[in-house]
């Protein structure tokens, strides 16, 4: 058995996207060329990483509640679920790991209104944002550290 932490790396609706869509606001890399470099870009901090993406709230709310007491700490994006979903906000306080949430976007600058708010960030340690990708790379950092402290 393995000393590492396990951390889930949760992507929501329309990030199955990545490098067609909006490649102004997000870039042109796809998640699964994010997702490979974001496992190098942490191998040194005694991590494996699982991922998961879905368009499905439902699938998404399952699949945290199948890993409860399975993993040490969950990174999200949730897309546009971050904006409307109660439901994702519960499972969240729910589950027995803490989730830290991600946005490739600042989503304070966003011209939506509506992106401007998260349901979910109540319920999460923390926020990063903005950072494009790097979004990814900081938080799993944080989160190894606010576990380990």
């Amino acid at each position: 058995m393995s000393n590492n932490l396990e951390i889930l790396i949760i992507n929501g609706p329309n990030l199955n996207m990545l490098g067609k869509r909006e490649t102004s606001i997000y870039g042109t890399r796809t998640l699964e060329q994010i997702n490979s470099d974001l496992v190098k870009k942490v191998s040194e901090e005694k991590v494996n990483l699982a991922f998961f993406q879905s368009n499905h709230e439902g699938e998404i709310l399952d699949f945290m509640h199948k890993s409860n007491n399975k993993i040490d700490g969950c990174i999200i994006n949730a897309g546009a679920l971050t904006h409307s979903s109660t439901a994702l906000h519960d499972a969240i306080k729910s589950v027995d790991f803490p989730c830290v949430e991600v946005h490739m976007s600042n989503i304070y600058s966003r011209k939506e209104i509506w992106r401007q708010k998260s349901l979910i960030a109540p319920v999460v340690l923390g926020t990063v944002q903005g950072f494009g990708e790097n979004s990814y790379e900081a938080a799993v950092k944080l989160i190894v550290k606010s576990i380990k402290d």
